[in-house]
């Protein structure tokens, strides 16, 4: 936790409401987003109870699992979901514009573009909380490997068509939610704490009531009474007034409430199956059907409130300019849906139960590398956000007190003006440092000559000044402007490249022509966007 985030918590808790940490959205909004408020059976994490899905705030779809202990109802429910996130995803991998994109050329090994294929845009799905995030990894790995009637005409539980392939992009949403920066992907508890401190824990800020609570607490309550009470109050029947659906259900709702109305479910069920005659068949029917509809308001009265807030969360999201990197890194993202299409398309298999090393390692240098990034991109885009690393001497602001031009040695001599900046920060600069400072979206960098006096910084501009002998106009500072740089760079190199698969070592799973210790399983019509 940095200091000015640290300072904006003691000030929340102070003033009784969550404080601004940070002036601009960091994260793309899709204008048509998918909301998924999913809801687990107790002691068993893949087991869905239930769930709220849908793009209309007004209208979302509930579906629900009576029994979620019978396979062909959990199947059914997948199926279901399948049947919403489908097509809201095939509505986007239609729509593409002419682009490029950088490729490595096999024969030379250099770097060109090529023209591509890139989806206009891409869909966006938000879920309440982190855990929601690691639920739909889960059903992502349990879903894209089901084997169908038409793959495995024995097998015991055949899954439903088009259940793998919402599996496989489920695997995907969740595998790019890791990379930082994302959002394709988000979890709106940790957007919501991203742009606003509160005066709780980060951990208590996972319970989404809570945390709206502190950001726009009711009239007349502080953030702590309205986060308190959103976490512990509970109607005269001991169910809680705003339940989490995080996505685990409350004790107390599993206990008096779910317990028995599955307990009469389970019953009807079976006096159905047990009915010999058509009328007396006739009666069991509408008493299954009034148990199951018990079911589905219990889990809706626990889902509703939950997703009431999401677009909550949203609206107050969106009343925040948008950051100026937002757009790029949201390009990435569309890329990265792109990619995955083209994959499924072109009959790709499902991807696989573990990575190899050499995947494995580019996933891990890519989150690295994005990481840096989308630190460096937020402190460019958010004044107060850059007050955090200028606090940390990670960067520096101040006004130019004194310009003088210099040139390199050499047979062709180039413009090395020396700038003279006048501080109140305390960078942690070294001998020969670079910083950089953004001049037209681009990173110019300078190099720390010397310290003059106390606060009073020399800094040799190094680039970006055009091809002349003279500094082209307004890429040199002048005398009284205000400029501030950063010790760290705005663009990230990449890595060493890594050995072909073929060529990894026996300490990274070979040696080379071994087959792979879980091979994927063979595309089928359903695996097909």
């Amino acid at each position: 936790m940095s200091l000015i985030t640290a300072l904006a918590r003691l000030e929340a808790v102070g003033t009784g409401r969550a404080q601004p940490a940070a002036t601009v959205r960091h994260r793309h909004l899709s204008g048509h987003p998918l909301v998924f408020v999913p809801l687990t059976t107790a002691g068993e994490t893949g087991a869905p109870l239930g769930a709220l899905v849908g793009t209309d705030r007004d209208a979302p779809r509930l579906l629900v699992v009576p029994q979620p202990r019978d396979r062909d109802l959990r199947f059914t429910f997948l199926a279901d979901l399948a049947d919403v996130v489908l097509p809201y995803i095939d509505a986007y991998a239609g729509s593409v514009e002419a682009a490029e994109r950088t490729e490595t050329d096999p024969e030379t090994g250099k770097r060109v573009k090529v023209a591509a294929e890139l989806c206009a845009d891409a869909p966006q799905l938000i879920v309440p909380s982190r855990t929601g995030l690691d639920f739909v990894r889960l059903l992502g790995r349990s879903m894209r490997f089901r084997r169908t009637a038409e793959q495995d005409p024995d097998a015991p539980y055949p899954a439903p068509p088009r259940v793998p392939l919402l599996g496989r992009w489920l695997t995907h949403y969740g595998e790019r939610a890791r990379v930082p920066g994302s959002s394709l992907l988000l979890a709106l508890t940790d957007v919501l704490s991203r742009h606003w401190a509160t005066g709780q824990s980060g951990l208590e800020d996972e319970h989404l009531g809570a945390l709206l609570a502190w950001i726009d607490p009711p009239e007349g309550l502080t953030g702590a009474e309205a986060a308190r009470r959103a976490e512990l109050a509970r109607d005269a029947d001991g169910q809680l007034l705003c339940p989490p659906a995080g996505p685990a259900t409350d004790p107390a709702f599993d206990n008096r409430l779910l317990a028995p109305a599955i307990e009469r479910y389970d019953r009807a069920r079976t006096a159905l199956a047990a009915a010999e005659d058509p009328l007396e068949a006739d009666d069991r029917l509408a008493a299954l059907g009034r148990a199951e509809r018990e079911v589905r308001d219990l889990v809706e009265s626990r889902t509703r409130p939950t997703w009431d807030a999401v677009w909550r969360g949203l609206d107050l999201l969106r009343a925040l300019p948008e950051g100026a990197h937002v757009e790029g890194r949201w390009t990435r993202d569309r890329w990265s849906f792109t990619g995955h299409r083209d994959r499924v398309l072109a009959g790709e298999p499902p991807q696989p139960r573990r990575d190899d090393a050499v995947t494995a390692a580019n996933k891990l240098a890519t989150r690295e590398r994005e990481q840096a990034r989308l630190e460096a991109q937020e402190a460019l885009d958010d004044p107060l956000v850059m007050a955090g690393r200028r606090l940390a001497g990670e960067a520096f602001a101040g006004e130019v007190t004194d310009v003088v031009m210099a040139y390199s040695e050499g047979r062709r001599p180039s413009p090395r003006p020396l700038v003279t900046v006048r501080t109140e920060d305390r960078p942690h600069l070294a001998q020969r440092a670079k910083v950089y400072r953004s001049l037209g979206g681009k990173p110019q960098s300078a190099e720390f000559v010397g310290q003059e006096a106390d606060g009073v910084l020399v800094l040799r501009v190094l680039d970006k000044m055009g091809r002349g002998k003279e500094p082209e106009p307004g890429s040199v500072p002048e005398k009284g402007d205000r400029v501030c740089f950063t010790l760290f760079e705005h663009e990230q190199r990449g890595g060493a490249k890594l050995p072909d698969p073929e060529q990894t070592p026996w300490t990274h799973g070979g040696p080379p022509g071994e087959p792979a210790p879980e091979a994927p399983d063979t595309v089928t019509e359903e695996d097909v966007l």
